[in-house]
């Protein structure tokens, strides 16, 4: 019989992913808090997207230099890799964050966590259905569903939710879910070419200039042009944080530096995750990263809004029976 590897068993696949998703949900608050630092306003589109650049370009450097610690060596991809690593660049970088950027301006911030939500339906679709990489059965169907009631719950209980529907809110919300989704399952294949660190790496690299590019045309389009341009230039992003004091200047860089670690690490250990196991044993766990974010969003983000402890335990509660229905599953065919 052949042995499993170490990743592909269930302790250290929900270890792993219980730290990726509990390090994404406290992404959210920390975004919103370098906002604040940078001057960002929520409907700057363009100096959001820009900031979300210079955070992967660094998060590629970060990437690369634990990977290289890791194996002792520099890791570089081979050169007839460089197409993998582009693919994923724009997938998981580029395109997963233009949208979701573009739509969240255009919708609340429940209505984008509910379709964000999707990104795991999507992604099991395209595995099993498309790329064949597993079967697509029942059980795993409906795991995903109570996964997704619970993500709807702890979004629900909050404000903003209606069923008004638009292109550039939820539609390029759901744009973003699509290109993640394909990002997953092109990882779990390209990873057996190349180290999932030397991906993570470049791809976040290359994403990242391509985000500060496009952020650049987005903000050169609302304040450069037309008849209320303000003529404000893309420098006055990291101005507003050096007109403060010395104190709140480094805290900015250290926030985008957290923010920056939280990808390298997250994304370079979720490869890892889907490279040894089914993408449907690994996305089944996204559903959680909305609830840390609530709950990371009700320890730090004090003046918000939150969902009860009643609310927040059923989601839970949901989210974790559907994500053992996948996984149970999936122990029986091992077995």
């Amino acid at each position: 019989m052949k042995q499993k590897n170490f990743l592909a068993r269930t302790p250290v696949l929900v270890i792993g992913a219980l730290i990726c998703c509990a390090l994404w949900g406290g992404a959210f608050p920390a975004i919103k808090v370098g906002y604040q630092m940078f001057g960002i306003a929520s409907d700057d589109t363009g100096a959001q997207i820009i900031f979300a650049g210079c955070r992967f370009i660094l998060a590629g450097l970060l990437a690369q230099l634990i990977g290289s610690l890791i194996y002792g060596e520099i890791l570089y991809p081979k050169f007839k890799n460089l197409k993998m690593v582009l693919v994923l660049a724009l997938l998981q970088t580029t395109a997963q964050y233009f949208f979701f950027y573009i739509g969240l301006a255009h919708t609340t911030g429940v209505k984008a966590s509910i379709v964000e939500a999707l990104n795991v339906f999507v992604a099991l679709l395209v595995a099993a259905l498309l790329f064949r990489q597993e079967k697509l059965t029942v059980r795993k169907i409906l795991g995903c569903i109570l996964g997704f009631a619970g993500v709807v719950i702890v979004n629900l209980s909050g404000s903003g939710f209606d069923f008004d529907m638009t292109f550039l809110g939820e539609g390029c919300i759901f744009l973003s879910t699509i290109a993640y989704a394909f990002s997953s399952v092109c990882i779990k294949k390209y990873s057996q070419y190349e180290r999932p660190f030397t991906l993570s790496a470049f791809q976040f690299m290359i994403g990242g200039l391509l985000l500060i590019l496009v952020g650049i045309g987005v903000w050169d389009s609302k304040h450069m042009m037309g008849e209320n341009a303000d003529r404000k230039y893309v420098s006055s992003i990291f101005k507003a944080a050096q007109n403060q004091s010395h104190l709140f200047t480094k805290n900015a860089v250290l926030i985008l530096f957290l923010l920056a670690g939280i990808s390298a690490i997250a994304y370079s250990l979720w490869g890892l995750l889907l490279k040894y196991n089914e993408v449907s044993r690994v996305a089944v766990f996204g559903f959680l990263t909305p609830i840390f974010g609530v709950l990371f969003s009700t320890i730090f983000l004090l003046e918000e809004s939150v969902s009860s402890t009643e609310t927040i335990v059923t989601a839970l509660v949901l989210v974790s029976v559907g994500t053992l229905m996948v996984q149970w599953r999936n122990k029986k065919e091992e077995d």
